[in-house]
């Protein structure tokens, strides 16, 4: 396959996620969809449909193919890694009043929607299933280490555990993963007509959330003169990317679980940094132009991430 060929199956990945985000502001800025249209579709998305795909995926997927606990363990690690990786950056170069907004704006990407869905386009139900497992750890680690950054650099306020805790136990992503274990592992099959009816209803998540995610983002951003936004975001869409994706090589992961680990280290900063930021009185601004650059550059950055690791041969 030529470079060219290679670079058009690449943006066959790319393109139809992000011109899916393009939609989303595009309605956003014509009228055709409001606040309160986004609103209450997300909470679908993130209270039911969500949980549905990934209990779907788990369920008909091969475990024995989907399931890697090294590879499970590496994304944690490398979250990790790259948590310290933004804090000492930060340390060193931003205000201390922004530091935890910085950090985090740098280390927590959208896997859930964005990452899933090119996971979904690249690797089809083997990028849904092994992306819905890795979305545990995910969410145990971002939510974790995200409370321990803002409490940290913000005046006045305290990490409160044992919040975390309940909400990450009851986190509907979380939930699905738990419900659709066992189900897999003792090979139960599931009625057609729910197998059916679960596939249609998942069918909504991914299309609705990126238009969601193109609906909230400020354009505007962009225009804001921000040095530490655009450090952030540069930080999360090149640099930790590039060393924890080139970590996972030289520990062994090649092919679709490399791909898949790519994907979900080059997504955009999640929308739920925002929230966090702005219940805990941080830089609420800050952290919605971190969001905004960051996914603007996901485009660019990951369909050339995904160009340069197929041209190398390794995924």
């Amino acid at each position: 396959m030529n470079l060219l060929a290679v670079f058009q199956h690449t943006l066959n990945v790319t393109l139809p996620v992000f011109a899916m985000v393009f939609i989303g502001i595009g309605l956003k800025r014509w009228g055709w969809i409001d606040p309160a249209f986004v609103s209450t579709a997300s909470k679908l998305v993130f209270k039911a449909t969500l949980p549905t795909l990934v209990f779907m995926s788990i369920v008909q997927a091969d475990l024995e193919a989907s399931l890697n606990p090294g590879m499970l363990v590496f994304f944690a690690l490398a979250t990790l890694a790259s948590f310290v990786l933004a804090w000492g950056w930060a340390n060193w170069r931003v205000a201390r009043a922004d530091r935890g907004v910085y950090i985090q704006g740098a280390f927590r990407g959208n896997c859930g929607i964005v990452g899933l869905a090119l996971a979904a386009s690249m690797y089809g139900d083997y990028g849904l299933s092994a992306g819905g497992l890795l979305l545990g750890v995910v969410i145990i680690s971002y939510n974790a280490l995200s409370v321990v950054a803002l409490s940290t650099f913000q005046d006045g306020q305290a990490a409160d555990w044992r919040s975390i805790l309940g909400h990450i136990a009851k986190n509907p992503l979380i939930l699905a993963v738990v419900a659709a274990l066992p189900v897999a592992l003792s090979g139960l099959t599931l009625p057609g007509w729910l197998l059916t009816t679960g596939d249609y209803f998942a069918s909504l998540t991914l299309p609705l959330a990126l238009i969601c995610v193109g609906a909230t983002l400020s354009v505007s951003a962009l225009r804001n003169d921000s040095t530490t936004a655009v450090s952030a975001s540069l930080m999360k869409m090149a640099i930790l990317p590039a060393l924890a994706t080139s970590g996972a090589w030289l520990v062994g992961f090649t092919g679709r679980e490399l791909g898949v680990l790519f994907l979900f280290f080059a997504s955009p900063t999640a929308a739920a940094s925002f929230v966090m930021v702005k219940a805990m009185n941080g830089n609420a601004k800050l952290a919605a132009n971190i969001i905004a650059i960051s996914t603007l550059l996901a485009s660019l950055t990951i369909t050339g991430g995904v160009f340069g690791l197929r041209v190398a041969g390794l995924i």
